[in-house]
Order: structure tokens, then C-alpha cells, then sequence
């Protein structure tokens, strides 16, 4: 997630070093996990409200960029 700076980050003091949105302690990994079970970005971004609809998008734009330049590896 380094290509998305301004986005996430991650620094080893703040949740082990696990990928976080900028600016909040919430890792990366809570988006999939609500959407995994069900919840829509709404539903993710009401319960975060220090992260915006905009850092939501660009980190599944960059998961969906990452898979479609992997798909063209294989």
C-alpha cells in the first residue's frame, strides 16, 4: 500500500505495523472483513467516521488495479 501514501500507511508503533487508513487506527483489513460479512461501505463508514468515502474507494481501486495486473501474470 506504499503506492497509496496519502491513503494508508504503515508505521510499527501503531497496530503492529498492520496497514492503516491515514490519520485513524483503523486497519485496512476491518474494510474487507465488513464487507466480507455482509455490510455495505455505508454501513463500514458510519462505524469510522474518521475515514472518508474517498479513502474507502481508492483502497478498493488499488486492490482491484493489484488483481488485474496479477491476472495478466498468470
Amino acid at each position: 500500500m506504499t503506492a497509496h501514501s496519502n491513503v494508508t500507511h504503515r508505521d510499527p508503533d501503531i497496530l503492529s505495523g498492520t496497514p492503516v487508513f491515514m490519520g485513524a487506527r483503523v486497519s485496512v483489513r476491518s474494510l474487507f472483513d465488513y464487507l466480507e460479512g455482509d455490510d455495505t461501505l455505508e454501513e463500514f463508514l458510519h462505524r469510522f467516521p474518521s475515514i472518508t468515502r474517498e479513502q474507502a474507494i481508492a483502497v478498493l481501486d488499488a486492490v482491484c488495479e493489484f488483481v488485474k495486473a496479477d491476472a495478466h501474470t498468470v
